[in-house]
C-alpha cells in the first residue's frame, strides 16, 4: 500500500485501463490484419506470411501508425489551440475573461518539478513540453506511416509487375494523403464534438463535464 493510503491500482487505474485497452485492440488488429493479408495473398497464389513477417510488413506498419499519427496531431493542436481560443459554455475551454491558474508564471516551490526549480532553458522548454511531446510523437508516427504505406504500395506494384516508387514519387501520390486525411478529419470531428456537446450535456462525476446543474453559459470546468 502506498503511503497515501491508496493502492497502485487506485492511483493509476485510468492509465492502466486505457493502456490495457490499447494493447488488447492492437493485438486484435494484428491478428485480423494478418488474416486479411494472408487471405489476399492466397487469392493471388502467394504463400501466407508468418506472424513475424507480418509484424515487419508495410500493411501492419501503415495501419498502426496511420491511426497513431492522427491521434497525436489531434492532441498537439488541441493543447496549443486551447491556450488562446475559447468556446463559450464549453467545459473544454478556458473562461472568456481573466487569468486562470494555467496562465500564471511558475513558482520554484520545493515540491515543483525539477525544471521549474532549475530555471533557464530547462524551464523554457518545460513550459511547452506537452505540446512538444505530442508534436514529436506525431512526426515519428507520420514518418512511420509513410514508410509502411510505401512498403505496402511497392509490394502491390511488384505483384503487378509495375515499377517501384521512390520516397519522393510516392509523396506526390494521392494514396498516402487519402490515408492521412480520412483519419485527421475524424479526430478533429471528435474534438469539436466534445467541445460543443459539453455546452449542453453532462456526465455526473466526470472531469470532462461541467457540474450537472451548471448553466449552459458557464465556461470551463
Amino acid at each position: 500500500m502506498h503511503r497515501s493510503g491508496y493502492s497502485f491500482w487506485q492511483r493509476n487505474s485510468l492509465s492502466i485501463v486505457f493502456i490495457t485497452l490499447t494493447m488488447a485492440f492492437w493485438v486484435a488488429q494484428f491478428f485480423t490484419g494478418l488474416a486479411e493479408k494472408n487471405q489476399e495473398r492466397q487469392e493471388t497464389g502467394r504463400p501466407p506470411l508468418t506472424s513475424s513477417a507480418y509484424f515487419r510488413s508495410g500493411h501492419f506498419i501503415q495501419a498502426t501508425f496511420e491511426n497513431w499519427e492522427s491521434e497525436f496531431l489531434q492532441m498537439a493542436l488541441y493543447v496549443l489551440l486551447t491556450v488562446s481560443l475559447r468556446q463559450q459554455g464549453s467545459s473544454e475551454s478556458k473562461k472568456l475573461e481573466g487569468e486562470e491558474e494555467v496562465d500564471k508564471e511558475p513558482v520554484a516551490a520545493p515540491d515543483a518539478p525539477w525544471p521549474v526549480r532549475k530555471g533557464g532553458i530547462w524551464l523554457k522548454v518545460y513550459k511547452h513540453s506537452l505540446s512538444l511531446a505530442f508534436g514529436l510523437l506525431f512526426l515519428v508516427s507520420f514518418i512511420l506511416h509513410f514508410y509502411g504505406s510505401l512498403m505496402d504500395h511497392n509490394e502491390e506494384q511488384m505483384n503487378k509487375g509495375l515499377p517501384l516508387d521512390s520516397f519522393s514519387d510516392y509523396l506526390g501520390q494521392p494514396r498516402f494523403w487519402f490515408e492521412a486525411f480520412q483519419n485527421w478529419q475524424s479526430e478533429f470531428l471528435a474534438v469539436a464534438s466534445i467541445v460543443l456537446l459539453s455546452i449542453w450535456l453532462r456526465q455526473k462525476g466526470s472531469p470532462e463535464s461541467k457540474p450537472v446543474d451548471a448553466p449552459y453559459t458557464k465556461t470551463g470546468k
